[in-house]
């Protein structure tokens, strides 16, 4: 039987207009009432040990009914003595009397004395350089009005606000003038020696963090727009691989911005306009790049080095890509080291040569230009795969140790034995004399 009278159900059920209620239902209703009150008590009691409490709070159960996503309880707190009537028609039902307050009498009341027991509340003013809109910051609808020293006061319901708006993000003069210095060089005279001093200073200098967000925004925006601009994207690559090295900045938040520029220069279908421009040494130093950030930061962001992975051999597997482009792809993917190479690029070696062999032959490319990309990805491949067997051979040390030469004497002359040569050949399906 539950601790809650049926009657207290029909007094409840009468009071939100259900009068005619089958009596059958009050005994399961109140069974399943006494079953949720328990619930939320037992998360409540939780709460308020967590807490490191032994008194029962109304806070514990607003937090019980929190995280039983039910709506807490609102209302107005009264420190008077509760009052209890008589329900009318029984004899053992009590309420309590709940009198009803006008919102105009409760505004026009004195305040009360303040409370001996203070509170600290924390919140996030600005995260990474965006406000949050929660309440405790300026609304948006205020900082949304336009920028007037006049204008100190906002609107709302008709009453006057003061509102201080929050503080921007403000460089010294200094540090604006050392970033369009340096934003001037990258552009206009990356082959100067005050260029690579400037480098330099991006790699030592300990002041720089506030200008790591204009840095990255600089050089996403320069690679998107600059694609046929060889030395400047080297310039901004160089800019990259600076920040990287400098051990007093934060680079991590920022990682999301970089990291589609230094992809866009390692698999970009084309890298410059001109064919003196070596796009092949733009595309190693990206992927030294990808390999030096999945290294630094792939215990922090653990699914870093699987998505660069990921899109990397999704370039190396698509026939419709360039030939750049898989040349870029089998580079990123051999600098993230020998293990990636074995378990991605070997097993699917032979057939990618089968379709690779056509465009290196005189015979059936006649394309000059073609053939050399041809043979650049190869040797990306040979180079790939020598490293991949090279991790295996250090397992037997025997075998990279130099060969020894046997001694002994004859006739009085030293005679001294070389052991025989042996070519080893690699993928004869490429290579037909060895």
């Amino acid at each position: 039987m539950s601790i809650v009278p049926k009657e207290t159900i029909e007094v409840i059920a009468q009071s939100i207009g259900i009068n005619n209620l089958d009596p059958d239902l009050l005994p399961a209703l109140a069974s399943d009432v006494e079953y949720r009150v328990r619930e939320i008590m037992q998360e409540a009691i939780k709460c308020m040990r967590h807490s490191k409490r032994t008194t029962l709070t109304a806070d514990d159960v607003d937090s019980a009914f929190n995280l039983r996503n039910v709506e807490p309880i609102y209302g107005f707190a009264s420190g008077d003595p509760l009052r209890f009537k008589r329900a009318t028609g029984h004899k053992d039902l009590f309420y309590v009397d709940d009198k009803g307050l006008e919102f105009k009498d409760v505004i026009e009341a004195p305040l009360p004395k303040a409370p001996l027991d203070t509170a600290v509340v924390a919140h996030w003013l600005a995260i990474d350089g965006v406000q949050p809109a929660i309440p405790e910051n300026a609304p948006i609808e205020a900082l949304a009005v336009p920028s007037d020293i006049k204008k100190s006061e906002y609107k709302e319901d008709g009453i006057s606000v003061d509102i201080k708006l929050p503080v921007k993000h403000v460089l010294s003069r200094e540090l604006q003038l050392y970033f369009e210095k340096i934003t001037e060089l990258t552009v206009t005279r990356s082959n100067s020696i005050l260029f690579k001093e400037a480098l330099v200073s991006l790699a030592t200098d300990s002041g720089l963090h506030p200008l790591v967000p204009y840095f990255t925004y600089f050089v996403a925006d320069e690679v998107s727009q600059n694609l046929s601009n060889y030395h400047l994207l080297f310039a901004l690559m160089r800019i990259v691989w600076s920040l990287l090295r400098n051990p007093h900045l934060h680079i991590e938040p920022y990682l999301h911005q970089l990291m589609p520029s230094v992809i866009t220069c390692l698999v970009a279908k084309r890298l410059g306009n001109k064919i003196s421009d070596n796009h092949w040494e733009l595309r190693n130093v990206a992927a030294n790049l990808v390999a030096s950030v999945c290294k630094r930061y792939g215990h922090v962001y653990h699914n870093l080095q699987p998505r660069l992975t990921r899109t990397l051999l999704h370039a190396f597997l698509d026939p419709t890509k360039a030939l750049p482009q898989h040349y870029g792809a089998v580079q990123g993917l051999a600098a993230l080291g020998p293990s990636v190479v074995r378990l991605l690029v070997l097993p699917n070696l032979e057939p990618y040569l089968q379709l690779l062999e056509p465009e290196m032959q005189l015979e059936k490319q006649k394309n000059g230009m073609k053939r050399h990309e041809a043979w650049r990805v190869y040797g990306a491949l040979m180079r790939a795969a020598g490293m991949c067997m090279y991790e295996r051979l250090k397992m037997l040390p025997s075998l990279l140790s130099p060969p020894t030469r046997a001694f002994w004497k004859s006739n009085g002359k030293v005679m001294t034995s070389r052991p025989s040569m042996i070519s080893v050949c690699l993928f004869p399906s490429v290579i037909h004399n060895c």
